[in-house]
């Protein structure tokens, strides 16, 4: 039915805020493409760098797997990802030039850290330039403008969704792809001391009791000119 492009920036983050989402997308038919801009090398205290890329990048193809989802990956390293600049902004506009989404769902420009901030503004930045059939990147032709959702920060601190998903039926699901990054659930508990499972549950169940719902999932769509839409893009 439709082609979804999630771009978040590391490999945990759309299990976090939109797995549920991008489960039920895939059950009324859509493609789900999730690019992940970072590598996530910088997430655990005792895992060297260069393991952890190698790990996490299998964790996330585990995730995906379980979901059907293609996976791809932008190239950067955590804390490598400046949205004020060309190079930055020419990798997204390719991403979404192969891609070319229905819609786009990435980071809330107000989110809790550099990278995910930095993510935001890129897509906002690339979704417009990638369909200007004289703007030449690596991959030539051009993509369509479509509608961008912004989905939940972490702990929804800060975010006030104009948009739920039900995700009752796939939290189960949701909560087993992010079991599959056993490496963040050890950074998270040593980093920030919680129990990562639990807590993404928990803010489910939060928006759940803001729409209804026993388990939801937030966004807020990015309303800017020409990229309005009369249709119900979300599931």
């Amino acid at each position: 039915m439709y082609t979804v492009l999630v771009i978040s920036c590391h490999p945990d983050d759309m299990e976090i805020a939109c797995a549920g989402t991008l489960l039920k997308c895939k059950e009324r038919g859509d493609r789900v493409v999730v690019c992940h801009l970072s590598s996530g090398n910088l997430g655990h205290e005792i895992i060297p760098p260069e393991e952890l890329t190698v790990m996490r990048a299998n964790e996330a193809k585990r995730s995906a797997a379980i979901g059907g989802f293609e996976v791809m990956h932008g190239g950067f390293d955590d804390l490598e990802i400046y949205d004020n600049n060309k190079e930055s902004r020419d990798k997204v506009v390719d991403i979404i030039k192969q891609v070319d989404p229905d819609f786009i769902i990435t980071h809330s420009p107000d989110d809790y850290m550099p990278d995910h901030v930095a993510t935001s503004k890129l897509v906002f930045d690339a979704c417009f330039t990638a369909t200007l059939p004289n703007y030449h990147t690596k991959t030539e032709g051009h993509a369509r403008l479509v509608p961008v959702y912004y989905m939940d920060t972490l702990a929804g601190v800060n975010f006030n969704p104009t948009e739920y998903v039900d995700v009752t039926a796939f939290i189960d699901r949701k909560l087993e792809m992010l079991n599959c990054h056993e490496s963040q659930i050890v950074w998270m508990r040593d980093h920030d001391h919680i129990d990562f499972p639990d807590m993404v549950k928990t803010c489910c169940r939060y928006r759940g009791f803001q729409c209804g719902a026993d388990y939801a999932e937030g966004f807020r769509q990015c309303q800017v000119y020409l990229k309005g839409t009369t249709k119900r893009m979300l599931p």
